[in-house]
């Protein structure tokens, strides 16, 4: 880019135009050229003999590890991938604005310690793919947050979270042709991600008590 974003308006240190955006715009961009990513694959899918879902996770496979990290982007056809991205878009973008850096440590938590669980833990000869790992990552995230943080406002978004798609959840129990593994590593992740991401409030707690 020729510019750099500033709040003020003024010139970009390079002499190129600046993007004027408001705060929050910024995190919801990112999060929404993750989304556009994985349509892309799918739309590309399309093309005869192009068959990226097979480079989602292979359990125990050399080959499947690779998909630890495409797992995300990969769907099975637009109504899989129509399926995630709404709940992607608004449970990402609630994260986001809380700082990128911290969106992407608590995407790449949650993707690690999901793609592990499958990986290790899923049946033998099935292919996994799909962002709902991520979904649910970012849900339990959003809900357990706030017990680290003990912040009212936290806490508060974690309820209204858990009462829009608290249902949800149910998905981490074991449903023929669902990768029920990615959904429950993919929560476990987003706790973890949480106590990693909010570890210097635990802390400061626990030596003011001491």
């Amino acid at each position: 880019m020729a510019g750099t974003i500033t709040s003020n308006g003024a010139d970009a240190p390079n002499g190129g135009e600046s993007l004027n955006l408001p705060g929050w715009a910024r995190p919801i961009i990112v999060v929404g050229m993750m989304v556009a990513v994985m349509w892309a694959v799918e739309i590309v899918d399309l093309v005869p003999r192009t068959n990226f879902d097979s480079w989602g996770i292979q359990p125990r496979e050399v080959r499947g590890v690779v998909g630890i990290v495409t797992m995300p982007f990969l769907h099975d056809g637009f109504g899989h991938l129509i399926s995630n991205t709404i709940p992607f878009l608004i449970l990402g973008s609630m994260i986001a604005v809380g700082g990128v850096a911290r969106y992407f440590t608590v995407s790449a938590v949650i993707t690690v310690v999901a793609g592990i669980g499958v990986w290790l833990l899923g049946p033998d000869g099935t292919v996994h793919i799909g962002a709902s790992a991520l979904v649910f990552g970012y849900l339990t995230y959003l809900l357990s947050r706030g017990f680290y943080e003990r912040r009212i406002s936290n806490i508060a978004v974690g309820l209204v979270v858990l009462f829009v798609y608290g249902g949800v959840l149910w998905g981490v129990l074991p449903r023929p042709g669902i990768s029920w593994q990615g959904h429950l590593f993919g929560a476990l992740g987003g706790v973890l991600a949480a106590r990693v991401v909010h570890n210097d409030a635990v802390t400061s707690r626990k030596v003011a008590a001491t």
